[in-house]
């Protein structure tokens, strides 16, 4: 009885304008593949518009993990970072298809975990792409401290400052200075932010949404904030 094989393709938003990988160049992977191999395509799962950060929260990917532990089939995928973006995710999907008596094959990897060779290297591989990741997620968190050191734009604009006609750094608006330094004061006196935030509101001063209502989490935000 000729193999059945299950495809699964995935593309978010974001990826599908910066990577060019679209939904239909995935599926004609797949379709090849199963062809070339001699597999029966069962069906080709879709999870258009949906980020692979977490395996539980992509209905068609658990469908399709579904359809493959329930036939014994291959699922077959463009590449893992289709399937997932964590190694704890993509192990775990391989586990589920292993007691499910089914298999994995990523196309771009050249990964075929129904051989012990294509089972080490799957494994090897994921954790090498989380190792990426994290590189990543360093160096990104190291230059937006730099920035934040050199006084400038890290996010939206703290309350106390304005963005300088740069567009680059910031630079302090009075007003906003003196709101700080009197939240410092009467969190000295021992005001609860809770009321601090009442007596902003009461006082009718502006936050940086534009109202004059404030409430506790937007006072806790400033009580270590330091002035300039």
């Amino acid at each position: 009885m000729t193999k059945q094989a299950i495809g699964y393709v995935r593309v978010s938003t974001e990826q599908q304008a910066t990577e060019g990988v679209s939904l239909e160049a995935q599926a004609a992977r797949i379709r090849a593949y199963a062809a070339l191999n001699e597999l029966d395509l069962a069906a080709i799962y879709t999870d258009a518009g949906l980020s692979g950060k977490r395996s539980d929260n992509r209905p068609q990917l658990q469908a399709a993990l579904d359809h493959a532990t329930r036939i014994g089939g291959v699922l077959v995928v463009y590449s893992l970072s289709r399937l997932a973006r964590s190694t704890r995710d993509t192990l775990a999907i391989a586990e589920r298809l292993e007691k499910g008596n089914a298999d994995l094959a990523s196309l771009s990897e050249k990964i075929d975990t129904t051989t012990a060779a294509g089972k080490m290297v799957f494994r090897m591989l994921a954790v090498l792409a989380e190792f990426e990741r994290d590189q990543i997620s360093e160096r990104t968190t190291t230059a937006m401290r730099h920035k934040k050191n050199n006084g400038e734009r890290v996010g939206q604009i703290p309350y106390g400052f304005d963005l300088a006609a740069d567009g680059v750094t910031l630079e302090a608006n009075a007003a906003e200075q003196s709101v700080i330094a009197l939240v410092k004061q009467l969190q000295a006196a021992g005001e609860s932010v809770r009321k601090i935030a009442a007596e902003l509101t009461r006082r009718g001063v502006m936050n940086k949404s534009g109202t004059t209502t404030w409430h506790a989490t937007m006072v806790q935000r400033l009580k270590n904030r330091k002035a300039a």
